[in-house]
């Protein structure tokens, strides 16, 4: 038996015993409906499990769908699955229950009709507990993914010249071109960006999942942004094709060749680990792209910070784009060079969150110390984008695709 057949039937095996162990919740439920619904709800539940995991497998194989396809396929995966987990922790309590209740009526002090009542309040109690991401899931695919939420940010600065006072800078970031099943997003991203008359407008990074082909139907819309002061952009992880598989070396130096000439087709200008400076009035403001460096050891370190300034090394006021916020910590804050505002993006606020004015909470800042928003210390800054697209699953469930609106105002002015 080959490897590849080993990843699908191990994994099935135990996709197979989740969905039994789930379905006697069904059975249990629909006791007291009418045969042809119960059948009907049965064949629902086993044709459409079967279907996506059919599709999956037909994937993991080798069958060819387009991109979007397969990255909507493993979120109907995901739609399918986290629910069931959560029904189940209702359901090994039942199976609790009824070890201890059959113990229990062996002493003949239980009735069967009373346990029979007990099992069938916990299966619609999980039913109903595993409807809850069921439906937030389908809402965040929906609804949520494509709800462009632009978040306005003032910041103060000491040093900031004054010639560049009142600068507005938009931030996008993680696009991820590949998961778009339409222009449609992006053209309603550009024309929204285009509405806040931004005096620069900085990309992140992570353009695409791997592919430069994901980002190259949507050059026309990307050469629509504009901005007083241009357009600029970097490299993420995602970018450099590090996660897809390469016939050879060869192919995937070209893939990464077509991904940059997207950036320079769209006219922005893309800084691989390098510099501009921006003159106004005798005044200067120096900014820097830095390549992908991340902390962790799972991605890529291609960023060489000292390599980026130069030339902007006596430019007092400096904005990097940096897109793993890790790289605040670990090097920008200690580096000999000040930079007054990091610009990163990344986590994507991991797609899912609490964000109300009583609470704020997602499971990134269990990874990653900054994970969306503004982070001050001292005199220095890091803004956290929490993406404009997404990746794995194709949605957002409380944490909605950013456009960041971000103004620079001088300290005296505040």
């Amino acid at each position: 038996m080959t490897a590849l057949m080993l990843r699908i039937l191990i994994p099935a095996g135990f996709l197979l015993v989740i969905d039994l162990y789930f379905f006697q919740v069904l059975r249990s439920v629909n006791q007291d409906v009418s045969a042809n619904i119960s059948t009907a709800l049965n064949l629902g539940y086993w044709g459409l499990n079967i279907l996506v995991y059919a599709a999956l497998a037909a994937s993991i194989l080798g069958y060819s769908f387009p991109n979007y396809i397969r990255y909507y396929l493993f979120s109907s995966f995901l739609i399918l699955f986290l629910p069931k987990i959560v029904g189940i922790i209702f359901l090994l309590g039942e199976d609790l229950f009824r070890i201890g209740a059959y113990g229990v009526s062996l002493l003949g002090d239980m009735q069967e009709s009373s346990v029979s009542g007990r099992r069938k309040f916990i299966s619609q109690l999980a039913i109903a507990t595993a409807a809850i991401p069921f439906t937030a899931m389908i809402y965040g695919m929906m609804r949520t993914a494509y709800d462009l939420n632009v978040r306005k940010t003032t910041i103060h600065f000491q040093d900031l010249p004054k010639s560049f006072d009142g600068l507005k800078i938009v931030q996008i970031s993680d696009i991820h071109s590949g998961s778009f099943r339409s222009v449609e997003p992006i053209q309603h991203a550009v024309e929204r960006i285009l509405s806040l008359q931004p005096d620069l407008v900085f990309f992140t990074g992570d353009l695409v999942n791997n592919r430069a082909d994901e980002a190259e139907p949507y050059v026309n819309e990307f050469k629509k942004l504009t901005a007083k002061h241009g357009v600029y952009s970097i490299l993420g992880n995602h970018d450099y094709g590090d996660y897809g598989p390469w016939n050879s070396n060869e192919e995937k130096a070209e893939n990464f060749e077509r991904l940059k000439n997207v950036h320079h087709n769209a006219g922005w200008n893309l800084l691989l680990n390098g510099s501009k400076v921006l003159e106004a009035d005798g005044e200067s403001l120096a900014i820097v792209g830095v390549e992908n460096w991340g902390a962790s050891r799972h991605f890529p370190k291609y960023g060489d910070l000292d390599k980026a300034v130069e030339g902007a090394e006596n430019v007092p006021f400096k904005i990097l784009l940096s897109h793993d916020p890790s790289h605040w910590d670990s090097q920008i804050k200690s580096h000999s060079q000040k930079f007054q505002l990091t610009l990163s993006g990344h986590t994507h606020g991991a797609q899912f969150g609490i964000e109300i004015p009583s609470l704020r909470w997602s499971p990134a800042q269990y990874i990653y110390k900054q994970w969306a928003g503004l982070y001050t210390e001292g005199e220095q800054n890091l803004y956290v984008n929490r993406g404009l697209g997404f990746i794995g699953f194709n949605g957002r469930i409380g944490i909605r695709p950013e456009i960041s609106l971000i103004e620079l105002k001088c300290a005296q002015n505040a």
